[in-house]
């Protein structure tokens, strides 16, 4: 992967079958604890999706007395397919919300070695989500996005309506706005928003400044994200290297009906998919990717932090594309 430097900071979707030792797949852990970032003091505030929410017995901290050599520090998380709206680290940056509307959203992502539990430092780590109306930036054509209701929308009925069946090819890229398989699909447009890769830091933590994401048909509210180690930093952005994970990040009922009720977010005119209709999301909690949130209760425009810490196998490849 390549990327450059415009617009930098100051500093530089169907499950697929398990990891297998020929690396065809990576294995990967996800734990809710030790990522949580603080909020703006003041205020109550709801947090969801904590770091036990399968039922199983809970995870064992990185350093505990009770944990053994070689012992997984988090529970295996699924992996998710690519989507076909990915772009290749275009923008090196941390804030990826350029003009977009919509909900603060801070996200902290911690990356660890599942084996040692060790931090990975300067790991690329990708995240692309659509927008507030559920437009992903470079495929506005393509997306499935809601919008607002058309204020000169025809009355009656059409006096043309077509007739025979249709000819030619179905459309391809597999619909439902970049959640599930189809395939990848070539940009239609230059924009950029809402996309950005940075790299983790000595503790293995990255932050992105973003908008709360929307929702689109058939998919309920999600994060993309990648993982890339063993490449190189240059002037021109991160090169080389391999994708150790392919996931997405999701988020709670309770968060997103509560982003439902704030403008641009209520302008929407989709059916929203819920959290458990969902066909990727696996329903397994922080193991499926499910984030832990915090914001102010009864006032969620003024800010949303998302926080998660993801643990994978560093010689293991996972592209989250078919074949």
């Amino acid at each position: 992967m390549t990327g450059n430097q415009n617009g930098h900071d100051t500093a530089p979707e169907l499950r697929g079958p398990k990891h297998k030792k020929d690396m065809t797949r990576r294995k990967v852990m996800v734990a809710g604890a030790g990522a949580v970032a603080a909020v703006a003091a003041g205020g109550a505030v709801v947090a969801t999706a904590s770091a036990d929410t399968t039922g199983g017995t809970k995870a064992t901290p990185a350093g505990s007395a009770t944990a053994s050599t070689g012992e997984e520090c988090y529970r295996l998380t699924s992996e998710t397919t690519e989507g076909p709206y990915y772009i290749d680290a275009d923008k090196i940056r941390q804030d990826i919300t350029e003009d977009k509307e919509g909900i603060p959203f801070t996200l902290r992502i911690k990356v660890i070695d599942s084996e040692s539990c060790a931090p990975i430092r300067n790991a690329a780590v990708d995240i692309w989500h659509c927008d507030a109306l559920g437009l992903y930036s470079g495929y506005e054509s393509l997306s499935e996005g809601g919008g607002t209701a058309p204020t000169d929308a025809p009355s009656g009925t059409p006096s043309d309506a077509p007739s025979g069946a249709p000819t030619g090819e179905p459309p391809s890229g597999g619909g439902g706005g970049g959640g599930g398989g189809g395939g990848h699909e070539e940009p239609t447009s230059d924009t950029r928003y809402l996309r950005g890769t940075w790299k983790t830091d000595k503790k293995g933590f990255v932050t992105f400044r973003t908008v709360f994401p929307g929702w689109y048909r058939g998919r309920c509210v999600h994060v993309h994200t990648k993982v890339h180690v063993n490449g190189e930093w240059t002037d021109a952005g991160y090169e080389g290297g391999t994708t150790c994970h392919t996931g997405q990040f999701f988020f709670d009922e309770e968060a997103v009906l509560a982003s439902a009720e704030v403008e641009p977010y209520s302008t929407s005119t989709t059916e929203r998919t819920t959290l458990d209709e969902d066909t990727i999301y696996d329903g397994s909690g922080t193991q499926g990717g499910l984030l832990k949130l915090k914001y102010r209760k009864n006032d969620i425009a003024k800010g949303v932090t998302g926080t998660i810490t993801v643990g994978v196998d560093p010689d293991a490849t996972n592209t989250g594309t078919a074949g």
